[in-house]
This record gives structure tokens, C-alpha cells and sequence, in this order.
């Protein structure tokens, strides 16, 4: 079955894991899928008044919705261009005194829209919103009193003169979010900043080396009488050949964990029980828990005992990241890494969580030979665990390479960014802002490096000379979220 702009794709079932998306024609690593607008979006409640409510991209300056002093936008043509989903809203929340949670709201725009189109398939939409799932019946205790909760104050914001819908329907509704509600991203990709449905998405199975992955575009709204004009939309992009008939899978955690711990993540989160070949050949395990081996290769106990202290150490680094005590993490992570380093192994994800943690805090706080270091290391754990085309990766790859250049490593830099810009090539794709950055990046490297290589004393002296007068590109404060993940858990 394929609708409007979804022909390459088509919805089949499966014994035990219900439906799923399947290939029509062959793709190749990077090509687009399908790409899909959002049935209905919102920003989060912690970022509403600094991310556009339209394309979801961080700005300095919004402009505020002048009735109902909720909703901001990058502009006027931002602004038109949500009125009819911000319309009812607009006036909900002038009524109700003030603009409920995000899940209410996201409720809301959903019941809005199919009070204006039906809960039918909706153009290119491969199932309808009735038909998503929403485990409602999987749910434990907990999460069905905060469903109910939710479903009380949907009714208190809900206006009287809008389509009254029956308590089993606005369950179902909120099921659906809690179940397929995709994370979205700002203009940089590097922070979490909302929540949107996109029906065809969650029609894709989990696998944990998925043949694609999915990727948040804001779009181009400043282009909007030209060719370039383009709708915030999410991107499927194989990062595999993919061959006609066979099935499209993403992943909904991150891989860099043993696949007993992403097994209890996908069963507590998505209510399924993973069969994919990682999880049941465990693959890779032995590199995520790898200790030392040679001579003095560590006792069982001696393991068991590094491994409780680097977890201590992580919530430790939480909290102390909490609230800012960067030179604190650095004590922590140094701490961590001298108890690691004779026990485990280069891969062991203990090791890894540690020394990405230490790169990315030493880097904002300007100590980038130390962070390079660190993030070299992190890189070569990666590369061994992770799918060669793995967004995170690229990401990774990309950090250690700035931090490289920062620190005047001008050779490993600029290969380490020539490394990122091919992984984000497939993942992101050439006219993703992040991409464009890492182009810029990697072209100024490459200068760099000839000058170099014709001459290593006047490029240290021209390098002394150019940081004196400009200060350092700093490196953006360190955030205490891992990177987006694909779907949003209400946690």
C-alpha cells in the first residue's frame, strides 16, 4: 500500500511484531527514503519562548504571538505558516488563563486537526492516527495515573465549542504519544527541543543495526518564494545498499550499551521483547565489557569493583554537571580513568562514557590538548563498536576533531573532520546545517594544513598571532542530555 510522495515504501505485516515497512525499489547509503512532515508538533515546555514554534530552530530574537503571549516564531513567515495549527490553540489558551503541557498541547493540536480532516488517512499518511498503536493496556500503575492525569486536564483545557471526543479516544491519543512521540531537534542537531508525531515513521521496526536511520530537518523557511523552499520535515536515510522487498529498520536506542541493557530499555519503553541478531548473539558485548588482557590480565573481582566505582563516579558527574561544577567533572573523570585504565579494556563502555565525558567538558573549558587526547581515544573505542555509518559516531568523530584543531593538532583534525563530513554525509546529508558547518571546517583545515606542511614555524606563529587577536571558538556549554534520542519518552 503506498500513498502521495511514499511509493518507495510499502506497510506489510509480520508474524509477532505486527506491521513494519518494507523496500520497493534498491537504495543506496544517504539516499532519502521518504521524508515526512509532522502530523502535529510542539516545543517543549522548558523552551518555548526560545525555539520557533513553526521550524523548531534555536533563535536569539522571536517575535511572541501578540493574543494569546504563548507562541513565539522566527518571523512573519513562520508565524502564517502555524496559524492554522496555532489557531484554535491561540484562543484555548487565552480562555484557560494559560497554555497547559506539552503533551496536552501536542493532544490538542492532534484532535484539532482531525476535527478539520477526520481521523481517516490523512494525504501521504500510510496508517491512520486511529490505527497507530498506544499500549495503553501495557502501561503499570504509574504511568496510568499520569495518564489519567493527562486526560483531566486535557478536558479542563479543551474548549466547550470544539468536537467533544469520548474518554477512550483521548487515552488512545495520549497511548500514541507516549509510544511514537519523535524527538525533534534544533537547527544544530545537538539538543532535544520537542515532540512530533509522524505516522509513516512509526510504521518502522527497531533493529540494533538498523539498515536506516532518521534524521530531523528544520527546513528552509527563509527561501519561501524560491526553489529552495522547504517544510520542517524528518528524513529516512539508508545507510545501507538496501534491495527491493527488504524491510526498513531504525533504531530506537543508542547502540553503545550491552544488549541485555537494551533490551530492558526497549521492553520498559516499547513494551517489546528485541529478537534482533545483536540481541540474541549478543554481538559486540565482549567489546563493550573488554578488560585488560596480557600478564597482568585483572581478577573477576577486581572488574566487578572498577566497573560499581565508574558507575558511582557517572552519578556523581551528573549531579555535579547539574549544577555546573565543570572543574569538578574534570577531578571525577580523572579520578575514574587512573582506577580504569590497568582494568578495562580500550572498548569497555565504562572507559568510553568517561573519557567522552572528560573531552567534551576539558574542550569548553579551554584545555584542548588534554580533551584531544582524551577524544582520540573515545574515537577508537567508537569505531570498533559502532556501525560504520552511525549519526552519534559522526557526531563524535566530528567533536574530536574540532577539539584536535583547537588544540593545534592541525593534521589529526583535519582527518578526523574529513572522517565526520563522510559519516554525516550519509546520516545528515550535504544541506543539513550541520553539514554545511563541517564543510566550512574542513575546508579552512585543509588551508591550514598546507601552510602546515610548507612551513610548521610560520604556521605556529601566524596561529599565535590570530589567537591573540580573536578568541577561541568556544566549544558549546556541555549539556547534561546524552544526544536526542529517535523517540520521546515522557520520563
Amino acid at each position: 500500500m503506498t500513498r502521495g510522495g511514499m511509493e518507495s515504501v510499502e506497510v506489510f505485516t509480520t508474524e509477532g511484531k505486527g506491521r513494519g515497512l518494507k523496500a520497493q525499489k534498491e537504495f543506496l547509503p544517504g539516499d532519502v527514503i521518504f521524508a515526512e512532515p509532522a502530523y502535529a508538533a510542539v516545543v517543549f515546555d522548558s523552551l518555548t519562548h526560545v525555539i520557533c514554534h513553526t521550524c523548531f530552530k534555536r533563535q536569539e530574537r522571536l517575535h511572541r504571538c501578540g493574543q494569546c503571549k504563548f507562541a513565539y516564531y522566527c518571523d512573519r513567515t513562520c508565524q502564517r505558516a502555524a496559524w492554522l495549527n496555532h489557531k484554535n490553540e491561540c484562543s484555548a489558551i487565552k480562555r484557560h488563563g494559560k497554555a497547559p503541557t506539552e503533551n496536552i498541547r501536542l493532544a490538542a493540536r492532534i484532535m484539532w486537526k482531525i476535527e478539520r480532516e477526520g481521523s481517516g488517512l490523512s494525504e501521504g499518511c500510510l496508517v491512520s492516527i486511529d490505527d497507530l498503536q498506544n499500549h495503553v493496556d501495557s502501561f503499570d500503575e504509574e504511568e496510568k495515573k499520569e495518564l489519567r492525569a493527562d486526560v483531566e486536564s486535557f478536558l479542563e483545557f479543551w474548549p466547550p465549542h470544539s468536537q467533544q471526543f469520548g474518554m477512550q479516544y483521548i487515552s488512545h491519543i495520549f497511548g500514541v504519544i507516549s509510544c511514537n512521540g519523535f524527538t525533534l531537534s534544533d537547527q544544530r542537531g545537538l539538543q532535544a527541543v520537542g515532540v512530533g508525531i509522524f505516522p509513516n515513521l512509526c510504521q518502522a521496526n527497531h533493529d540494533c543495526w538498523p539498515n536506516c536511520t532518521v534524521i530531523f530537518n528544520n527546513g528552509n523557511h527563509e527561501a519561501v518564494r524560491s526553489m529552495f523552499h522547504t517544510q520542517m520535515r524528518i528524513e529516512l536515510r539508508a545507510l545501507t545498499k538496501i534491495s527491493p522487498g527488504d524491510e526498513l529498520t531504525v533504531s530506537y536506542v543508542d547502540f553503545l550499551n550491552v544488549s541485555e541493557e537494551r533490551r530492558k530499555q526497549l521492553k520498559k519503553q516499547y513494551y517489546f521483547d528485541c529478537t534482533c541478531e545483536h540481541c540474541k548473539k549478543q554481538i559486540k558485548d565482549d567489546l563493550m565489557l573488554a578488560v585488560k588482557e596480557g600478564e597482568g590480565k585483572p581478577s573477576a573481582e577486581t572488574v566487578k569493583e572498577v566497573i560499581q566505582f565508574s558507575k558511582d563516579t557517572l552519578e556523581k558527574i551528573s549531579k555535579a554537571r547539574m549544577e555546573g561544577l565543570y572543574h569538578e567533572v574534570v577531578k571525577l573523570c580523572r579520578e575514574c580513568l587512573k582506577k580504569q585504565e590497568p582494568v578495562l579494556g580500550d572498548t569497555n563502555i565504562y572507559l568510553l562514557r568517561i573519557l567522552s565525558i572528560a573531552s567534551e567538558v576539558l574542550s569548553y573549558l579551554q584545555m584542548f590538548e588534554e580533551a584531544a587526547d582524551y577524544a582520540k581515544r573515545m574515537v577508537d573505542g567508537y569505531l570498533k563498536i559502532y556501525h560504520p555509518n552511525n549519526a552519534q559516531l559522526g557526531m563524535a568523530v566530528m567533536r574530536a576533531g574540532v577539539t584536535h584543531w583547537h588544540a593545534g593538532l592541525i593534521e589529526a583534525g583535519h582527518g578526523l573532520i574529513c572522517k565526520a563530513y563522510a559519516i554525516l554525509l550519509i546520516t545528515h546529508g550535504p544541506s543539513h546545517p550541520i553539514t554545511k558547518d563541517l564543510e566550512v571546517m574542513r575546508v579552512q583545515t585543509e588551508m591550514e594544513l598546507r601552510m602546515f606542511q610548507q612551513n610548521e614555524f610560520m604556521y605556529y606563529k601566524m596561529r599565535e598571532a590570530a589567537l591573540k587577536n580573536q578568541k577561541i571558538q568556544v566549544m558549546p556549554e556541555p549539556s547534561n542530555e546524552t544526544s536526542p534520542g529517535l523517540f520521546h519518552k515522557k520520563e
